[in-house]
């Protein structure tokens, strides 16, 4: 076994999980590779397992906060010292997987490396202009309250260490997960940077974001940031025993 491990959590993906799995293998090959099947429909969970990914399959939908949750704590009980999401749509581009490993190892205050659209111009696929507006809104609320540079907040490529998978196996956000997560690594006094990627647009399924209401979802996700402010407690520190 690995000690290091890719969680991609899909749901109606059975048209670019291959393709994803087999992307981990070749360009990562030193991570060991986990679908978490967040209740397909269709078949995700046989395609995933026939390339080769471990898989857990969920008894019905219960969100990408949960599926990643419960990734974390497969990671933590079987010993992975850094896991890295990887969504199963095909927009992640795994040959970034050992960039942010690299960016990861490279500096040890660090506890989550996560891959930005923004931080250098042509970032790839930016999604729609409300969108952008949205994460550019999102972007200058968690910088003020972190105190440093976010430049993409709802990217969910992200690798994390043994500190960040402790923290997140016991408590991860589940309405806005990569929004909230910031917030709840920041108040458990962990650390996190960004590197520069480009993302591709989805090859299969569809977003769980709606283009209809970008107001609506705003203004819910930015109450949720509010209230992980009001309830985030440390649990995780640096130099915790066992951590």
């Amino acid at each position: 076994m690995s000690r290091h491990l890719a969680i991609v959590p899909a749901l109606n993906e059975a048209g670019s999980i291959a393709r994803t799995v087999a992307e981990i293998r070749e360009h990562a090959p030193g991570f060991d590779v986990l679908v978490l099947d967040d209740g397909s429909t269709d078949e995700t969970a046989a395609i995933a397992a026939a390339a080769g990914a471990q898989v857990i399959s969920m008894p019905f939908n219960v969100g990408i906060g949960g599926a990643m949750q419960c990734g974390y704590m497969y990671a933590r009980d079987h010993g992975y010292k850094i896991a890295v999401q990887v969504d199963g749509d095909g927009q992640h581009d795994a040959r970034d997987v050992p960039r942010l490993l690299e960016a990861l190892t490279r500096d040890a205050s660090i506890d989550m490396v996560t891959g930005s659209r923004f931080v250098e111009r042509g970032g790839g696929y930016r999604s729609s202009a409300a969108r952008r507006v949205g994460i550019r809104v999102f972007a200058a609320v968690i910088s003020l309250i972190t105190g440093q540079r976010i430049t993409d907040p709802t990217s969910g490529f992200r690798m994390t260490g043994r500190r960040g998978i402790e923290l997140f196996a016991r408590d991860y956000p589940h309405d806005y997960p990569e929004v909230e997560a910031i917030i709840l690594l920041h108040f458990n006094r962990l650390r996190m940077s960004e590197l520069a990627v480009a993302m591709r647009p989805r090859t299969s399924g569809r977003s769980t974001i709606r283009r209809a209401v970008p107001a609506y979802y705003m203004v819910k996700v930015l109450l949720a940031v509010f209230v992980a402010m009001l309830r985030s407690r440390p649990t995780v520190t640096p130099g915790d025993p066992g951590v």
